[in-house]
């Protein structure tokens, strides 16, 4: 199982029909996700996003969050509203890496999320001082790129 912050640019590669789960095209972050898999010799991961506004900039996708938030329109999979579709989507028993990163805006859904899975097998990389931040995937910097798919990596075959 892996969290993230949302679908962001990666895209269903079939048009979805009346289904939640799709097989998608993955974008630069799920390669970063694929990366660990291959590393820990995994054939399948499952994606849930904290929010499914598909949109890749960070600040439009945050305008975006409050408008729904304030019209009150359920767009978490950890919401109440969607709580037959977290537990068919969820897998348990498994490890879940958490990497919606560590935007303060995000705590009410990463918060939402973590009394969802309720999971003892959480990996991730946590920020020092956050109660709810967990380092994306994706940083900025090519070397912290390489440096996040090791840490997960060796997390999870501590655990395995």
């Amino acid at each position: 199982m892996v969290i993230m912050m949302n679908p962001g640019s990666s895209k269903p590669l079939y048009p979805i029909i009346n289904s939640v789960e799709t097989t998608a095209i993955p974008d630069r972050t799920q390669l970063q996700i694929i990366k660990v898999m291959n590393n820990c010799n995994f054939n399948y991961a499952r994606i849930l996003n904290l929010s499914d506004i598909r949109e890749p900039k960070s600040k439009i996708f945050f305008k975006l969050m409050n408008g729904f938030n304030n019209a009150n329109i359920p767009h978490s999979i950890f919401s109440k509203t969607y709580k037959k579709a977290f537990k068919r989507l969820f897998i348990k028993d498994v490890p879940v890496i958490i990497a919606w990163g560590v935007n303060e805006k995000l705590s009410h859904l990463a918060k939402l999320a973590l009394k969802n899975i309720d999971e003892k097998t959480i990996v991730g990389l946590k920020k020092p001082g956050s109660l709810y931040g967990y380092y994306h995937p994706l940083p900025p910097n090519h070397f912290k790129q390489k440096a996040w798919v090791n840490a997960i990596t060796e997390q999870l075959q501590n655990i395995i």
